[in-house]
């Protein structure tokens, strides 16, 4: 761990709540020996002193997390940014958590140092507007604040989890990563490592469970989406060059171009088009497309543990050895005949998410990049005052259809390139859906309720 002064985590309140009157905080005395293992040792004291305390008076942000807890984390899954653990502990304060490592390439990783800034220069004055964001001392905290911040109010605070920070020491970084390497697929192994150059991590709720829910009362079934973008762009900025993403999704694109290297082994069904369609038949057909091919775009949780698609990679497509036994899986939670039950939890999740309305939620929020990268790229060169590299490489015919975007004030160039960057998040966001069937005499719950006419069954449902 590398011995320069770290910044204390964010303060930031789990899961949108409201701090304490009194919340804790802790400022440990500036010394010349290594001050991160200081840190994270008085805060793990704390933890421990406060431990008797009333609930009231402790919140997560005295969790400190070392070497003696990493046996209690367990490889949940990783996408190319972020390694995802699951709590399998007793510890009643971290049950029903999951925890977000990052992770860095592993040929340069290991040499490269943390930046003391939390934003530049030019994002503090992209974010300016959002108080919190630009006056976070740290990376960590400027994740979770823009999720926090800018994320939440857009798509919802029932719909977004911007988790928290806790404090990590390094022993408890490289234990984790030692016994994740081993579930995790060789290539992600070889591709990234965990990023042990920072002292904390983001813990959020496991969202593949309902909090606080009695697994052996109600059976509890998650449905983890990777949506994509779910709109083709109609930008006037699009150059004749690349006109093929007018008519063709950037995901079938991908499609294409991950079969050509060799990624996967055959192109996904699936057309995002479908499932923001805002038709039931047509995201019908697309829950049954992830279905057929999941890849990494689609996975299905049993009371916390995965039980269909990949855990750390692509899932090749779906064998009829494995429709059967996923199939058996379910009837503990889908009343249905036998050989039916996959076809009904499809179209539960396909009904589910056409009445919540989040789809259009997430589509609204994607359609704030309405001039796509080749109009915000120009934007961008007018907020950091360079000449544009772009247009440096055009005819003087050609440039001249991005005359209007260099001539923008430096106002309209900011919100340009900042909705573009809110709706690339949400293009890449993931969408879980967690069901637990209804029974007689089951108390008043707060979550949103549906009833199945199919199956003749009510279930309690999250988004």
């Amino acid at each position: 761990m590398p011995s320069s002064n770290r910044e204390p985590p964010s303060n930031t309140p789990f899961g949108g709540r409201e701090p304490p009157s009194n919340p804790i905080y802790v400022e440990s005395p500036r010394t010349t020996f290594n001050q991160p293992r200081l840190d994270w040792q008085l805060q793990k004291n704390l933890s421990k002193s406060l431990s008797s305390l009333s609930p009231k008076l402790l919140s997560f942000k005295c969790v400190a997390l070392g070497v003696d807890d990493a046996a209690d984390w367990v490889y949940r899954g990783e996408g190319a940014a972020n390694i995802v653990l699951a709590y399998s502990g007793s510890s009643p304060s971290l049950i029903g958590k999951v925890m977000r490592l990052r992770k860095t390439p592993t040929k340069s990783g290991s040499h490269k140092l943390k930046s003391s800034k939390a934003l530049t220069e030019h994002e503090r004055l992209l974010w300016k507007d959002v108080v919190e964001l630009v006056s976070s001392s740290n990376k960590e905290g400027a994740e979770q604040l823009y999720v926090q911040h800018v994320m939440k109010p857009l798509l919802g605070s029932k719909n977004v989890d911007a988790g928290m920070n806790v404090l990590v020491s390094g022993e408890f970084l490289e234990s984790v990563e030692k016994r994740c390497n081993r579930q995790r697929p060789t290539w992600r192994v070889d591709a990234a490592q965990v990023d042990k150059n920072f002292n904390s991590v983001l813990l959020m709720s496991d969202h593949s469970l309902f909090p606080h829910g009695n697994l052996e009362a109600a059976p509890c079934i998650s449905i983890e989406i990777k949506p994509k973008c779910g709109f083709l762009p109609l930008s006037r900025f699009i150059s004749d060059e690349t006109a093929i993403k007018r008519s063709i999704t950037r995901f079938k694109m991908h499609q294409a171009l991950k079969l050509h290297q060799g990624e996967i082994a055959e192109l996904s069904q699936y057309n995002p088009l479908d499932l923001f369609s805002g038709s039931k038949e047509r995201i019908q057909k697309a829950i049954k497309d992830l279905f057929a091919t999941p890849q990494n775009n689609f996975r299905v949780f049993f009371n916390g543990s995965l039980i269909f698609g990949g855990l750390g990679g692509g899932a090749p497509a779906t064998s009829c050895q494995i429709a059967k036994a996923f199939d058996n899986a379910l009837k503990f939670v889908i009343q249905a005949d036998d050989g039916l039950y996959t076809e009904k939890l499809l179209n539960l999740v396909a009904e589910t998410l056409h009445k919540s309305g989040v789809l259009d939620q997430l589509l609204e929020v994607q359609k704030l990049d309405h001039i796509d990268i080749e109009g915000a790229i120009h934007a961008y060169y007018n907020i950091i005052s360079q000449p544009c590299l772009v247009c440096r490489e055009l005819s003087e015919e050609q440039s001249k259809r991005y005359t209007s975007l260099h001539s923008a004030s430096l106002e309209e160039s900011l919100r340009t390139v900042k909705n573009y960057l809110i709706a690339a998040t949400v293009k890449d966001c993931s969408l879980i859906v967690c069901f637990r069937p209804r029974k007689e005499g089951y108390s008043e719950s707060v979550c949103n309720r549906i009833y199945f006419e199919s199956t003749k069954q009510t279930f309690d449902f999250k988004v």
